[in-house]
């Protein structure tokens, strides 16, 4: 086996040994999440954008290993209607997952803000218009990325330079300079305003933390207990999450912008890939660790299993 080979073999272990984890994780948070939303018990206002956001990223890691078992063990060739279907839903759900991720900082913002803070209006109202928000956003993804219904082909039989790499089977039409540039300066403007309000929420709830271990300094009470609260807790790991986002969104578009300037196929798109769907994978790791009640059922689960 040559050194191409043995390269292109670690890249499919890696690949869908991470869609592997991110599809067992995913399973579990959203599994657990649907349980507190029917259940009796009354649920947080974050189980419902935390659900969502991890249906998200299950589907968009089934779409992917999809999308990554034509790249890899190719077989036969796809026609044109499924590569423009698991393209556009893989795409769809990409544009989700970061509207989801935003929506779910600004939405812990609003809860750790005070009384006296011009947000507190909104503590009460805006958990209960979640749901609707969701379904909204569902709606208008839906609608802004349907050009990839149009743009993806099945690849044709004749190699151009002008059709960029997708799978063994899709390609990508290239766009007029008009279209191309409309949509670049849509996706833009989407995702510059998405990730400021990101920043703004997380730098809001930092100044929040800091004030909170200003005013814990100053009491000097020993009542006072040394561990951090829940809503401390949880703000830390919605603002770890926030951090490992972003540097995986700049990764990304460092990587894509380089394919499409360097006209690369497939070894740049194999690291995109790894480098994209890495906080799908991430992210419901850190928030089962920090549930306590997932914790003790998966320990029950394998201490059961080590039993038999």
């Amino acid at each position: 086996m040559n050194e191409a080979n043995i390269v292109h073999t670690n890249i499919k272990i890696i690949l869908f040994s991470e869609v592997s984890v991110g599809i067992s994780a995913n399973s579990i948070l959203f599994l657990f999440h649907l349980c507190m939303l029917i259940g009796g018990n009354r649920p947080k206002p974050t189980d419902l954008p935390i659900g969502f956001l991890s249906l998200t990223h299950l589907m968009m890691l089934i779409t992917m290993g999809l999308i990554a078992e034509d790249m890899f063990t190719y077989q036969g060739k796809w026609d044109s209607t499924t590569c423009q279907a698991l393209i556009y839903l893989h795409r769809f759900f990409r544009a989700l997952s970061l509207c989801a991720t935003c929506l779910l900082n600004v939405l812990w913002a609003i809860t750790l803000s005070p009384r006296s803070s011009c947000l507190a209006k909104c503590k009460h109202t805006f958990p209960h218009h979640t749901s609707c928000t969701l379904l909204f956003l569902c709606i208008f993804y839906m609608s802004f990325s349907s050009h990839f219904l149009v743009s993806v082909i099945a690849t044709p039989n004749l190699t151009s330079e002008s059709f960029m790499y997708v799978t063994q089977s899709c390609s990508l039409l290239p766009l007029s300079y008009s279209r191309q540039s409309t949509f670049s300066a849509l996706v833009a403007s989407r995702e510059a305003f998405l990730i400021s309000l990101m920043a703004l929420s997380s730098g809001y709830m930092v100044a929040l933390l800091c004030r909170h271990r200003k005013q814990a300094r100053h009491l000097h009470s020993t009542s006072l207990s040394p561990k951090a609260s829940p809503e401390q807790r949880a703000t830390r790991t919605i603002l770890m999450l926030m951090s490992f986002f972003v540097v995986f969104y700049i990764l990304d578009a460092v990587i894509f912008h380089s394919r499409v300037k360097f006209k690369d196929g497939s070894g740049l798109y194999c690291i995109q890939i790894l480098v994209s769907h890495s906080y799908a994978t991430v992210s419901p790791l850190v928030f089962i660790c920090t549930e306590k009640h997932i914790v003790k059922i998966l320990r029950s689960v394998c201490g059961r299993t080590v039993n038999i």
